[in-house]
C-alpha cells in the first residue's frame, strides 16, 4: 500500500509537473513570438520613416555604392541595427557591417521574396558572418530620389534569448514553488486517501492469516468507510462460521481419535482419504506417511489391500475376519461401508477395522471354560451317582464298604461344593464384584495366622515350614484376601512337596517404578517343581500340571487363577519360577499403599 500511495503521489506530481512545463513552454513561446512580433513592426516603421526622411540618390550612380554603404554605417549606429540597401535585381549596394562586393545577390532571401507591394517582408535565420540568430525586415521603397529597390533592417535575436532566459528564470522560479505546493497538496490528498486503504489492507491481511479478531478502525462516512464496515460484517461472519466449522471438526477428530474401532477412508479415485489413530495402530503406519496417497502404498498389510481391492471393485457392504501377523497373531474384523451422496454419486468406500483377537480369545476360554466345568463337575456327580445307586440296589451288604461308599460319596460332595464355591468365588472376582476392605496389614501376624492352620498338613507331610518376615512390616490391603492368597499359595507348596522337604516365606522391601517402594514376598518350596512348557498356562483356569495329583489332593484347579486376580485387584503382580525335581517360588509384588486409598485421602 505503501508502493501504492507513492505511485499516486509521484503520477500527481508528474501530471502538476507536466502541466507547468506545458504551460512555461506555452508561455515562453508566446513571450518569443509576441518580442519579435513587435521588433517586426518596431523594424518596419523605421523603414517607413527612412522612406520619407532618407536622402536617396539613383541607385545607378557610380557613387551609390559608397554613398549607401557610408549612410548605412550612419544609420546603424543611430537605431542599433544593420541596415542594407538592394536593387530590385537583389544587387547589394549598401551595408553597414560588410562591403556590397563581399555580399551575394539577395533576390531569393526570403524576407525579399515576402516583400512585394506594400507587404514587410520577414525571417529569422542564422548568420554565419557574427554565428547568431537574425531577425531580417525588408521592405520595397521607391523613393522620388531615383532610388527603386529594398531597405532591409535586421537585429541580433540574443537581445530576445537574453531577455527570455530571464523569463525563464522567473517563470522557473514560480513553477517551482507552485510544484511544491502542488507536491505538498498532492502528498496530502494521497495520504488521506490510501492511509485508510493501507489500515484496511492490514486488516483484511490478518484475517486471510485466520487472524479473524481483526477489525477495522475507521469513522468515515464515504465509499472507504462503507467498505471497512463490509469488511468487519465479513470477519464477523467468518469468525462465526469457522467457529462453528472449528467445533465440528474438533468433535469429528475427537470422535475419530477416541472410537475403539480403526477407520480408513479411501475416495474415488482410489486414494487415501481419512485414518485414525486407532487404525494406525492396526496396521502399524503413520498418517503422514499415506494420506492422500494410493491405497496400494498399504501393500505392507496385504489382507487390508485385497479386503479394499474388493470392496472397491464390488460397491457395497462386506464383512469379514482376518488374521495378520504384525508381528503377533491378531485377528481383525473388516467392515467395508460404499458411500453414496443423495444423487446416487460414489464417494468412497469406508472401512472399519476392529480388533477381535480378546474377544475370540474370551469366547475360546468361556467354551473351554464350560468345558471344563462340565468335565469337572461330571467327575465327582459320576462318582455319587454310581456309589449311591449300588448302596440303593441293596448289593453291599457288608458295613464296612457300606461306611466306604458312604465317605467316598460324603468326600465328592465336598469336592463338588468347594468346585461350585471356587467358580462362584472366581466370577465375583473377574467381574470386579469383590469389595475390597483396606486396612493396614501387620505381615508378620498375617503369616503366623495362616502357618498356624497350614502346620497339621506340613506336620503330616513332615515339612518344614520357615518364614522370613520383618517385625512391624505393614502394608495397606484386604486382609481376608491376602490371607485367602497366601493360603492357597502355601497350601499348594505342602501339597506339591514331598515328605520331609521345605516351605519358605520370604518377605522384603524394594524399589519399585519411580523410586517407590514396594514389598516383595516370595512363597518357595522344595516340590516337584513345574515344567518349563506349563509356565505360561499356570494361572489359567483349570489348568492342572498332574491332572491326577491334583484331583487325589482335592483341588479344583481354580486357585492360582484366584490367587492372580486377587493380586491385580491390589495392584501388584506375581510371577513364578521353577526347576523341575527341584521346586517352584511364586513372588509376588504388592504396594506399600493402595491408589484409591491414596487418591482418596488427597481429595480430602
Amino acid at each position: 500500500m505503501r508502493t501504492y500511495r507513492s505511485r499516486l503521489i509521484i503520477i500527481l506530481m508528474s501530471l502538476v509537473g507536466i502541466s507547468m512545463l506545458a504551460a512555461g513552454l506555452t508561455m515562453a513561446q508566446v513571450f518569443k513570438s509576441s518580442h519579435i512580433r513587435a521588433l517586426e513592426e518596431n523594424m518596419a516603421r523605421e523603414i517607413n520613416l527612412l522612406e520619407i526622411t532618407f536622402p536617396f540618390i539613383p541607385s545607378d550612380d557610380t557613387r551609390a555604392e559608397s554613398y549607401y554603404t557610408g549612410k548605412a554605417k550612419e544609420l546603424d549606429d543611430l537605431i542599433d541595427s544593420r541596415i542594407t540597401f538592394i536593387n530590385l535585381d537583389g544587387t547589394v549596394i549598401g551595408d553597414s557591417e560588410m562591403l556590397p562586393v563581399d555580399m551575394d545577390n539577395h533576390i531569393k532571401r526570403k524576407e525579399i521574396e515576402s516583400a512585394s507591394g506594400e507587404n514587410v517582408g520577414s525571417a529569422i535565420r542564422h548568420s554565419e558572418s557574427i554565428n547568431e540568430d537574425m531577425l531580417y525586415v525588408a521592405r520595397h521603397v521607391r523613393s522620388s530620389g531615383g532610388f527603386d529597390g529594398y531597405i532591409r533592417l535586421s537585429m541580433s535575436l540574443a537581445a530576445v534569448d537574453k531577455d527570455l532566459n530571464k523569463g525563464w528564470v522567473l517563470m522557473g522560479g514560480g513553477l517551482l514553488l507552485l510544484f511544491l505546493a502542488a507536491a505538498l497538496v498532492s502528498y496530502r490528498v494521497a495520504s488521506g486517501l490510501t492511509r485508510p486503504l493501507e489500515h484496511i489492507t492490514r486488516v483484511a491481511n490478518r484475517i486471510s492469516r485466520l487472524d479473524y479478531d481483526a477489525r477495522v478502525n475507521l469513522n468515515r462516512r464515504d465509499e472507504i468507510g462503507q467498505l471497512g464496515q463490509a469488511i468487519n460484517g465479513m470477519a464477523d461472519s467468518l469468525q462465526q462460521q469457522l467457529k462453528v466449522i472449528h467445533d465440528n471438526e474438533d468433535l469429528m477428530q475427537s470422535v475419530l481419535a477416541n472410537m475403539t474401532g480403526g477407520i480408513v477412508m479411501v475416495d474415488c479415485y482410489g486414494n487415501i482419504a481419512l485414518i485414525n489413530r486407532e487404525a494406525e495402530s492396526i496396521l502399524h503406519l503413520r498418517k503422514e506417511h499415506i494420506l492422500g496417497k494410493p491405497y496400494e502404498n498399504l501393500k505392507r498389510n496385504y489382507e487390508f489391500v485385497k479386503f479394499v481391492e474388493e470392496g472397491i471393485s464390488r460397491k457395497e457392504f462386506l464383512r469379514t475376519e482376518r488374521t495378520i501377523y504384525a508381528p503377533e497373531e491378531r485377528i481383525i474384523q473388516f467392515d467395508g461401508v460404499p458411500m453414496f451422496e443423495d444423487d446416487e454419486s460414489y464417494r468412497g468406500m469406508l472401512f472399519l477395522l476392529q480388533d477381535v483377537t480378546d474377544i475370540r480369545r474370551l469366547e475360546g476360554m468361556r467354551s473351554e471354560f464350560v468345558a471344563n466345568v462340565s468335565h469337572e463337575l461330571k467327575t465327582p456327580i459320576a462318582a455319587v451317582k454310581g456309589f449311591a445307586e449300588t448302596l440303593l440296589a441293596g448289593g453291599v451288604t457288608d458295613e464296612e464298604t457300606r461306611r466306604s461308599f458312604l465317605q467316598i460319596i460324603h468326600d465328592e460332595g465336598e469336592r463338588l461344593n468347594r468346585l461350585i464355591g471356587d467358580i462362584l468365588e472366581l466370577s465375583k472376582i473377574e467381574s470386579k464384584r469383590v469389595p475390597l476392605e483396606y486396612a493396614p496389614v501387620q505381615l508378620k501376624e498375617l503369616f503366623g495366622s495362616i502357618f498356624e492352620m497350614m502346620q497339621p498338613a506340613a506336620s503330616k507331610k513332615s515339612i518344614t515350614v520357615v518364614q522370613d518376615v520383618p517385625d512391624h512390616l505393614f502394608i495397606e490391603g484386604d486382609e481376608d484376601r491376602l490371607k485367602q492368597i497366601f493360603m492357597n499359595l502355601l497350601s499348594n507348596a505342602i501339597n506339591y512337596t514331598q515328605e520331609g522337604g521345605r516351605v519358605r516365606v520370604d518377605v522384603d522391601v524394594i524399589e519399585g517404578e519411580g523410586a517407590e517402594e514396594k514389598v516383595r514376598i516370595a512363597v518357595s518350596d522344595t516340590g516337584i517343581g513345574i515344567p518349563k512348557k506349563d509356565l505360561p498356562r499356570i494361572f489359567e483356569r483349570f489348568y492342572r500340571v498332574d491332572k491326577a495329583r491334583s484331583r487325589s489332593s482335592g483341588g479344583t484347579g481354580l486357585g492360582l487363577s484366584i490367587v492372580k486376580h486377587l493380586t491385580e485387584l491390589h495392584h501388584g503382580t506375581i510371577r513364578v519360577e521353577s526347576k523341575v525335581g527341584e521346586g517352584s517360588s511364586f513372588i509376588l509384588e504388592l504396594p506399600f499403599m493402595q491408589e484409591d486409598e491414596a487418591e482418596d485421602r488427597a481429595d480430602r
